[in-house]
């Protein structure tokens, strides 16, 4: 879940923040806004896969050199090599980048909120709804 407010519960279990009521005094959404400058003519501008794609999707210089780019790279099946994306990124305040592996484009940028939660020192944890023994609900440790 989400770190955010504690949510109103029902039956004991707790909401997520997206199935509790909105009211007036929640505050309004900042838009952020993710700055790039492309460093070159080669430069691709990252893009999304579709609106409520999570990431943008990264694209080297290095890769269409296969197709249109002036820089020539040779890539074996399965090997790893770092490629040019001839893009800088400000990641916005609040915020950090991850890149991560996806499908058949260099990468994809995730901007993720960080949260800054304070620390609370317990003899002991409750139990959860969950369960115990394990790492997750799906019954595999």
């Amino acid at each position: 879940m989400p770190c955010s407010e504690a949510s109103e519960a029902v039956g004991g279990i707790a909401n997520s923040p997206s199935k509790r009521l909105r009211t007036e005094t929640d505050p309004v959404p900042v838009k952020s806004i993710l700055k790039f400058a492309k460093l070159s003519e080669n430069a691709t501008v990252p893009t999304k896969g579709s609106v409520r794609a999570a990431g943008y999707d990264l694209y080297s210089s290095a890769v269409f050199a296969l197709f249109y780019s002036a820089y020539d790279y040779s890539i074996a099946p399965l090997d790893k090599v770092i490629v040019k994306t001839d893009i800088q990124i400000a990641v916005p305040a609040g915020c950090y980048g991850r890149v991560v592996k996806k499908g058949d484009r260099v990468a994809q940028l995730i901007c993720e909120k960080i949260c800054y939660p304070e620390l609370e020192q317990l003899d002991t944890l409750d139990e959860t709804v969950r369960g115990d023994g394990g790492f997750g609900s799906t019954g595999r440790n």
